[in-house]
């Protein structure tokens, strides 16, 4: 009995002291391990989509921990929606179209020979080059490409709502390594998965990429062709219309708004009244378009064609798609929007921005790009120049301020 009882007391406390042990185990160091287990053990579903051994150490070779700044992102999404005016000012601006016709002319030969064998507008490929990574200088940010096989892990093992997503990419990144198209090291992109040039989940990757450079690689990361032309697959496989525009700006008649959402064809909405701004007509008037108010009844009206909704393919929002059209046109030389949107009193358009950018800068109080962002270096240097003149120091930019520059 004595023994019984010292053998129990000796097991209590050896309970305890592992109970502690654990508990006093730094949380990161619990994590990690659970990390570890988790790659071991997905392995099994990974090879039943016949990824090998050998790929899979490759993929996670020195991987002994989470990406943690996955887990961040993931988790503080900011949760808001920009007005459309400020949605398109931050991607259709002179900067955007600027940098646009100089790729376009860098990558002409490319960009003519997608646009022969896919029938894509080559403009909208450059827009979409544009959205997607800023024509590449995205690329050039270690700080914000992660190693997807790491980052889709991490999305699987510890975010319980995006888990089922991360795993059906993870197998596809590793297809994706397994084909050799990439090296490990290179298989990079954003927390979410999105991948080179032209950001394409793995999924994506395996349904699009195309090689055309012709070195025997589908490299979206480091080859612009491949990367263009991967987006040009996307889209002509999904039904683009060569030689047909995304759609057209339109003046709404009286009472027009209430067709909103309806789909007629060009001849029908211009018995209706509809017309577009610039006093041309609309072409092929058989063709059928949908009436957007993208910004209620006081703003601007598009009638949009089947390449708008081939583009939301690439992006569901129909901001997205209206970003990206509106700058292929604008690259092409076919001139901005003719409307104004109904932008609150006080602020301004983006030509405005970008004089109120010039200007602080040619005054010393601001170094940073003229971009018609207007981020932390942008607002510090309204606000010292606010505290200068007297004003409120809100840090926003205004036509008051800009008028006081002037």
């Amino acid at each position: 009995m004595k023994i019984l009882r010292t053998n129990l007391l000796r097991g209590f406390v050896f309970s305890l002291c592992a109970g502690f042990a654990v508990a006093s185990m730094p949380i990161d160091a619990r994590a990690d391990a659970g990390f570890k287990a988790w790659i071991t053990k997905f392995y099994p579903t990974a090879a039943k989509s016949g990824i090998s051994r050998s790929t899979y150490e490759r993929a996670f070779a020195g991987i002994t921990e989470p990406d943690r700044d996955v887990l961040e992102k993931a988790q503080f999404q900011p949760e808001f929606k920009s007005k459309i005016w400020d949605y398109l000012d931050s991607r259709v601006n002179p900067y955007t179209v600027r940098i646009g016709r100089e790729m376009a002319a860098r990558h002409g030969s490319t960009l003519n020979a997608l646009e022969r064998h896919f029938g894509v507008d080559k403009h909208i490929l450059l827009a979409i080059w544009s959205m997607e990574s800023n024509y590449g200088a995205a690329l050039d940010n270690p700080e914000r490409l992660h190693h997807i096989p790491q980052a889709l892990a991490t999305l699987a093992w510890g975010d319980s709502r995006r888990s089922n997503y991360a795993r059906k990419q993870l197998v596809a990144a590793l297809k994706i390594l397994q084909s050799g198209d990439v090296a490990p090291r290179q298989l990079t992109g954003s927390w979410a998965g999105a991948m080179g040039h032209t950001q394409f989940i793995p999924t994506s990757y395996l349904l699009y990429a195309v090689d055309a450079d012709g070195n025997g690689k589908r490299d979206i990361w480091h080859s612009v062709p491949d990367a263009l032309a991967t987006s040009a697959n996307l889209l002509a496989k999904n039904g683009w219309q060569s030689g047909k525009t995304w759609g057209y700006e339109t003046a709404v008649p009286a009472s027009g708004a209430r067709y909103e959402g309806q789909t007629k064809t060009l001849a029908e909405w211009a018995k209706l009244g509809f017309a577009r701004p610039n006093g041309k007509g609309f072409p092929r008037g058989a063709d059928r378009a949908e009436l957007k108010l993208m910004a209620g009844t006081n703003g601007p009206a598009f009638l949009m064609l089947k390449n708008f909704f081939v583009v939301k393919r690439y992006n569901a929002a129909d901001s997205y798609a209206l970003a990206v059209g509106l700058l292929a046109d604008e690259i092409a030389g076919y001139g901005g929007m003719q409307q104004a949107w109904p932008r609150p009193d006080g602020t301004l358009d983006i030509r405005q921005k970008f004089e109120l950018q010039s200007r602080m800068k040619e005054l010393g109080y601001y170094n940073g790009e003229v971009d018609g962002n207007f981020g932390s270096g942008s607002k510090a240097a309204i606000s010292e120049i606010q505290k200068r003149l007297g004003m409120q120091q809100s840090g926003e930019p205004s036509r008051q301020l800009l008028e006081a520059l002037r």
